[in-house]
């Protein structure tokens, strides 16, 4: 591939038409997003996250940055995890999750009014507007392999995070046997886009997303990506027998 071009599904492009595109895909569907996501993973992607979640620790009182966090899922997630723990030892520590998207149909797509302590800031993951240390955990779901510059967005992760902070990227993978990802490619290829144009009247973008998913690097390639950021203690989780893998870091 150019050096100067990043992918785009299976499509080499310039960095500015992947930004844009990116943004066409998500704006799309994104009042179905979350209806979609537990369609494509018959509601698995739910016990995923609450891995994350319990891997994370939350705390009362602690902050959080979501990235490309758009309908709010993960912060609300951490918020009761960390609030439940609040009542059980009386504690009033608020706790706070920052909901960030390049897109800003996702971040309106989203809100809830019982929404507290969850502010959404439009930004790009390569570049987020939050001062050095400021957060206890970073979290991105689903949304990394989506970045134009990966790897500038996991310096600006552990830029921001505290000392002892951890992150946590919840992403598709690549599967451990190669008869299972044969097959789930099968399933990838042929249901998916068929059931996005069903459900959202788009197919086009679901088909980037089974095309974004096999340009991914592996499990261990992107660790190796994690740790060049400066985190420690990088490691991943399989879920599913790598349809998706937890990959975390501890800045220290």
């Amino acid at each position: 591939m150019d050096e100067d071009k990043v992918s785009f599904g299976f499509e080499d492009v310039s960095r500015d038409e992947k930004s844009r595109r990116v943004k066409g895909v998500f704006a799309s569907v994104a009042s179905k997003y979350d209806l979609m996501n537990d369609l494509m993973s018959a509601g698995v992607h739910r016990i995923w996250k609450a891995n994350m979640i319990a891997w994370l620790n939350p705390q009362p009182g602690q902050t959080l940055i979501d990235v490309a966090g758009g309908t709010g899922d993960v912060a609300r997630a951490f918020q009761k995890r960390a609030g439940e723990l609040a009542r059980r030892r009386n504690v009033s520590a608020e706790t706070m999750t920052f909901v960030s998207d390049i897109n800003e149909a996702m971040l309106v797509a989203g809100i809830k009014t019982s929404d507290q302590n969850m502010p959404r800031v439009a930004c790009d993951a390569a570049a987020l507007p939050f001062p050095d240390r400021s957060a206890d955990a970073v979290t991105i779901s689903f949304g990394i392999r989506n970045v134009v510059e990966i790897d500038q967005a996991l310096r600006e992760f552990r830029r921001v995070l505290k000392p002892g902070g951890r992150f946590a990227c919840l992403e598709f993978s690549h599967m451990t046997h190669r008869v299972l990802q044969d097959a789930y490619d099968k399933y990838s290829f042929s249901v998916i886009p068929a059931m996005g144009e069903l459900v959202t009247g788009d197919k086009a973008s679901y088909q980037y997303l089974v095309e974004s998913i096999r340009r991914f690097p592996n499990q261990d390639d992107f660790a190796a990506r994690i740790r060049a950021a400066g985190f420690s203690q990088v490691g991943y989780q399989n879920y599913s027998s790598g349809i998706a893998a937890l990959h975390t870091g501890w800045a220290v």
